[in-house]
């Protein structure tokens, strides 16, 4: 925040004018005198007091000053909501705006990296680390849902083919949703490959896991199991579900064409 020089015919009535221009409390705001009233010589040619204030840099108001700036560069009409929960060290970042799409770029990608500069800028002169959430939109309930759905979908294609599945590099938030969306699953298991900022999860089959082999006489270790979601707008460039269809298109042929072989080794004996 820039400082501003206020003048008053006192010291205490130019912290009020300061309070008054910022739109603060005497507790929100740091000021140096430049130089105090003076009365002149039998009162006359006296001079006012003169102070430079500004805003406190707290945390909430670092926050809102570097994306402000940030708005500003890129020439987005936006706002945002800035609450700081000191008790836990959390700062939750809402921000509204038109053309909230710019913000969040390509997989969250754009709304990652201006969460990242905002701890850097709120954690630089902090004693303890505080933790930034950066949100527009409701995009990271959104995502995580997606991801969540995502999740289900290829644990359901591993449980089947039996093959493990590599998902694209992720960051660690996103990686977190995946391993917490399947563990407590039965058949598949989640590990993370890699290095930052290409570091991966992998779902793979649980090791001593007896899965179905979906033909005659197979025994289903679990019935409850329901195919999952559809995620074809997830964002992934591969189309998992699609990909599934195209599996169990084959994996129908298969089935009725064993069955054809049968019914005709019946009719030949």
């Amino acid at each position: 925040m820039e400082w501003k020089e206020i003048t008053g015919k006192t010291v205490n009535e130019a912290i009020t004018n300061a309070m008054l221009e910022l739109g603060t409390t005497a507790d929100n705001i740091e000021y140096e005198v430049i130089e105090k009233e003076s009365s002149g010589f039998l009162g006359i040619f006296g001079k006012p007091a003169r102070i430079r204030a500004r805003l406190k840099l707290s945390v909430e108001n670092q926050a809102r000053k570097f994306l402000e700036d940030v708005f500003a560069a890129m020439k987005i009409n936006a706002s945002c909501e800035v609450n700081y929960d000191k008790e836990n060290s959390m700062l939750e970042i809402n921000i509204d705006g038109d053309e909230m799409g710019v913000l969040i770029g390509k997989r969250g990608q754009t709304l990652d990296s201006l969460q990242y500069l905002v701890s850097l800028v709120v954690n630089k002169n902090s004693e303890n680390y505080i933790k930034v959430k950066l949100d527009t939109e409701n995009y990271r309930e959104r995502r995580k849902e997606t991801l969540e759905n995502l999740a289900k979908n290829i644990a359901y294609k591993v449980r089947r083919t039996r093959k493990p599945v590599t998902l694209e590099p992720m960051n660690p938030y996103e990686r977190r949703i995946i391993h917490s969306a399947l563990q407590n699953d039965k058949y598949v298991e989640t590990y993370s490959e890699g290095e930052e900022p290409y570091r991966k999860v992998v779902i793979n089959i649980k090791k001593g896991v007896r899965e179905s082999g979906y033909g005659k006489g197979s025994r289903v270790t679990n019935k409850k199991y329901r195919k999952p979601y559809n995620i074809s707008n997830s964002g992934y460039s591969k189309d998992y579900s699609t990909d599934y269809m195209k599996d169990y298109e084959k994996y129908k042929e298969s089935k009725e064409k064993k069955e054809k072989e049968k019914e005709q080794a019946v009719e030949n004996n």
